[in-house]
This record gives C-alpha cells, structure tokens and sequence, in this order.
C-alpha cells in the first residue's frame, strides 16, 4: 500500500529537479541576471529529490557540479 504513495513523491520530486535544472540551464544560456539564482534553486531542488529518494545522491552532486561549472564559465 505504501508502494504507489512513495513511487508518486519519489516522481515528483524527480520531476521538479529535473524542471530546476533545465530552467536554470536556459538562464545561464541566456546569460540572464537571475542565473545564479536559478542554479542555486535547482541545487537546492536536486538536494531535495535525493531526500526523497528520487535520484542517487552522487547523480544530484555530479549535475550540481556541472550546473555551477557552466555558470562560473558565463559568468
């Protein structure tokens, strides 16, 4: 009974890091001011999804890496 309820937070959270992560890869590709707000709410999104089980904890530090890599470059 547990299964379906933690599959959809497990989902949802995914969901929601993967949407913080593309939207703050478009605002350093558009070299935006808000880039770097952006980047530290997709890290903090990706944080959660790993709370929730979403995702691996070293898949979330390895897009984190290369989210503030990218942004450090367009900076």
């Amino acid at each position: 009974r547990q299964a379906p309820r933690r599959a959809g937070v497990k989902i949802l959270a995914r969901s929601s890091a993967r949407t913080a992560v593309r939207s703050a890869r478009a605002a350093i590709a558009s070299k935006s001011a808000d880039a770097a707000d952006s980047v530290r709410a997709a890290a903090s999104a990706l944080d959660k999804a790993v709370k929730r089980g979403g995702i691996h904890k070293n898949a979330a530090a390895r897009k984190k890496s290369r989210l503030a890599k990218r942004s450090a470059q367009k900076a």
